[in-house]
């Protein structure tokens, strides 16, 4: 399984960075040095790493949920392109998600990101796609709801909270991860986003 490798790799490089300031150094994503010192390889390598032992349980708890089933279902609806697309997917919610803070930090020296985050997100929206009817558990919520409403209230959550910036949390980069993570499934397979809309229509009894 695609998911359990990434989850693998993900883990040992975190924890290799967690003992290794240079190695996290090297790896995390800083806009100044892409920018300035053309290290481009930043865009994708910060996936890799996370701040510490939570952040890095969460990301991947999550993906390890939702990742298994959205790669499944690729397979289902690509064949053997199904494996090669999940893995676009998830490179592409890592580099996309870290466009919008490039491009507004690429000249700040201080500012510093680590965490599969935009990545992550790309698949949980993938799979909100696929099955908007399905049952998740936010950690606020202490009751199941219909996965669309989780979506929509995530997207709103994030969004403020980006505008605010009073936290270390890398709010644009779950937004727009999650946001290429829809689109890039409803480019891939377009009846899903028909199906999407007829599965809310008969959740709101329309």
């Amino acid at each position: 399984m695609i998911t359990i490798i990434i989850v693998a790799v993900t883990v040992v490089v975190s924890l290799l960075s967690f003992n290794d300031a240079r190695l996290y150094g090297k790896l995390l994503f800083s806009p100044f040095m892409i920018s300035h010192h053309r290290q481009g390889y930043r865009f994708l390598t910060h996936g890799f790493v996370h701040a510490d032992w939570v952040h890095l349980g969460i990301n991947m708890f999550v993906l390890y949920s939702f990742g298994e089933a959205v790669e499944f279902y690729f397979r289902n609806f690509f064949g053997l392109k199904g494996g090669y697309y999940f893995i676009l997917l998830y490179i592409g919610g890592v580099l996309f998600s870290s466009l919008p803070s490039f491009a507004k930090h690429k000249d700040n020296q201080y500012y510093l990101a680590v965490g599969a985050s935009g990545a992550v997100s790309a698949v949980l929206f993938s799979a909100i796609l696929i099955k908007p009817l399905s049952s998740i558990r936010f950690i606020f919520i202490p009751f199941d709801i219909p996965a669309f409403i989780f979506g929509v209230l995530y997207l709103v959550y994030s969004a403020y909270m980006s505008k605010k910036g009073k936290d270390n949390i890398g709010h644009d980069a779950h937004f727009w991860g999650a946001v290429f993570g829809f689109v890039f499934t409803i480019l891939l397979r377009p009846s899903l986003f028909v199906d999407f809309i007829r599965q809310i229509g008969l959740f709101a009894g329309v």
